[in-house]
């Protein structure tokens, strides 16, 4: 309708729809941009948007003075076919007009005083005030451009900044009424916009703390070559508690972790913050997957917040190439083998954390030479309009199409189901198994009879001896022999010996017995009950974890400098 025939029941009508159409998203460019094209033709024949700087950077506006106009960006355009020749301010580019001689610049005026500026019948003169350049004036005075209305975009008593409005051959200029409808209008804008601000801030927030509280990087381990990623969402709404670990292991395996909290915004990020840290400490421990597993979802459930997570949890032992792997409600992780095939790990999936149905079962399996493990959150998957299975299926599908090289480099964020407009963020986790086992690793398996002590020491003695590391077989021989006794004695006889050369040496007698050791506190008068106090003394540390099978005891000593 044109604009000359509209009543004011049209205008309120129009008015009262301005709420549907913008502020759609929490988006603030996109909010700016949603009222430039709701303005576009309704009200003016064209309508531009420009934010302060510092307000796109979610600090809080300004307040007018009277003097100095604020740094500011182009934020939205919009303009009928007529006025396509005009020349604005491209949208993304800051601008500080400077004081010159046309010194009555009527948009600096309106961002000075925080006031609406108003040139129905515009004269000669009147364009170098409005437009950024003289070429752009000649050319809103080629174009007919007859009349100019300026409003500032005040939230809360806070300059946020100003919407220009120009009409053009036939169309009225701009009339008191126009008026008070565009202030109105700004006002409601600029509600959204601040809205918009306010949200933009605490998403900056929610995702720095989140990579401040996710690893810096990924340790070098034995046996594999660990690279993750952290993806947060597209969308304002998708940062939530998404995040992954890395942790060495004693005898050289390598704990390997994955969850989601549910939820978004700063409790998740928060939650996820004291899961990882508990995490961490029960993997410090040595604790086997399913246990830790258990552990957390005690955890969970004490938080006062009461909610849930996922939780995928393997450790990679480089002796043999295997992985325990235990899950909490969280999807299977994809199992490439090195020669183009790719298989959805098949493990029991238990229960969230948090829900309290307990126990988790392990699996233990064995990855070739050259295959990758791969982990991940749901946001590499979801999809509004396709299914799970669909979904998984075009993961594995792109997964065996990339070469080993992409894969590790993270390229599957950008080829996966969700692709690069997910509303949801997501981690991905690759591990690459080594071509070898790592040259500083050795394994025996020992008889079970009273001469594995002696065989442990003298193959101890012969090993270090081949890594010129003869200053540390004394005490490597007593903790050996200490470990193996305790073995004979009380787990059903030792299993394997593991030697491992690393940042430090550290010695593993594994056995098929439940317990695990404790140090006891001998009397003066009691003839044992010291072995483990001396391992305690004379090593970095030592500890015990149970496996599928039994138990695992290791001691950790210093290597020279």
């Amino acid at each position: 309708m044109p604009l000359d025939r509209i009543t004011t029941r049209d205008r309120l009508a129009w008015l009262n729809s301005a709420g549907s159409r913008i502020g759609t998203t929490l988006d603030l460019e996109r909010t700016a941009q949603e009222l430039a094209e709701f303005i576009v033709p309704g009200f003016a024949d064209g309508a531009a948007v420009d934010i302060l700087e510092s307000v796109l950077r979610g600090d809080e506006g300004s307040r007018w003075t009277g003097t100095g106009v604020p740094l500011m960006r182009a934020t939205a355009l919009c303009a009928i076919e007529e006025l396509s020749a005009l020349e604005p301010t491209p949208v993304g580019e800051t601008f500080l007009r400077t004081e010159q001689a046309h010194e009555t610049l009527l948009h600096r005026y309106c961002l000075r005083q925080g006031k609406p500026v108003m040139v129905s019948r515009m004269r000669d003169d009147d364009f170098i005030k409005v437009a950024p350049t003289e070429s752009a004036a000649a050319k809103m005075r080629a174009a007919g451009v007859h009349s100019y209305l300026a409003v500032p975009l005040i939230a809360r008593g806070l300059l946020l900044g100003s919407a220009d409005f120009v009409r053009g051959p036939g169309t009225p200029p701009f009339s008191s009424t126009d008026l008070a409808v565009a202030e109105h209008l700004a006002s409601q804008a600029a509600v959204y916009i601040d809205n918009a601000r306010l949200y933009g801030r605490e998403r900056e927030h929610v995702v720095s703390l989140q990579r401040t509280l996710l690893p810096r990087a990924t340790p070098a381990t034995p046996g594999l070559r660990v690279q993750a990623e952290y993806a947060p969402s597209t969308a304002p709404e998708g940062v939530g508690g998404d995040w992954y670990d890395v942790m060495p292991l004693p005898g050289g395996r390598t704990a390997l972790m994955v969850g989601d909290v549910m939820g978004h915004g700063l409790p998740a990020a928060a939650t996820m913050g004291r899961l990882r840290a508990v995490a961490r400490t029960l993997m410090t421990l040595d604790m086997a997957p399913e246990r830790v597993l258990a552990r957390l979802d005690l955890a969970t459930r004490d938080l006062e917040d009461e909610q849930v997570a996922t939780f995928l949890c393997a450790v990679f032992d480089p002796a043999d190439s295997t992985y325990t792997l235990a899950s909490a409600g969280h999807l299977p992780p994809l199992l490439l083998d090195g020669r183009g095939s790719a298989e959805f790990v098949d493990l029991p999936i238990g229960a969230p954390l948090g829900a309290g149905v307990i126990p988790y079962d392990p699996i233990r399996l064995t990855a070739q030479a050259g295959g990758h493990l791969v982990m991940y959150t749901d946001g590499l998957v979801k999809s509004r309009h396709a299914d799970l299975d669909h979904q998984l299926e075009r993961l594995r599908s792109a997964a065996c199409g990339l070469a080993p090289e992409v894969l590790e480099g993270g390229g599957l964020i950008d080829c996966a189901p969700a692709g690069a407009a997910r509303f949801d963020e997501a981690v991905l986790l690759v591990a690459a198994i080594a071509p070898a086992a790592p040259a500083g690793l050795r394994e025996w398996q020992l008889p079970q009879e009273g001469r594995a002590a002696s065989v442990a020491r003298g193959l101890v003695t012969d090993q270090l001896a081949a890594w010129d590391l003869t200053e540390l077989a004394d005490v490597c021989e007593l903790v050996v022999s200490e470990l193996v006794g305790n073995a004979l004695r009380y787990g059903n006889g030792p299993g394997r010996l593991r030697l491992l050369r690393g940042e430090r040496l550290v010695v593993e007698v594994s056995d098929t017995g439940p317990d695990l050791p404790q140090i006891q506190h001998a009397d003066l008068s009691d003839e044992g009950g010291r072995g483990l106090q001396l391992i305690n003394m004379l090593c970095r540390r030592w500890g015990s974890c149970r496996t599928v099978t039994g138990k695992v005891v290791w001691a950790e000593q210093n290597l020279p400098s």
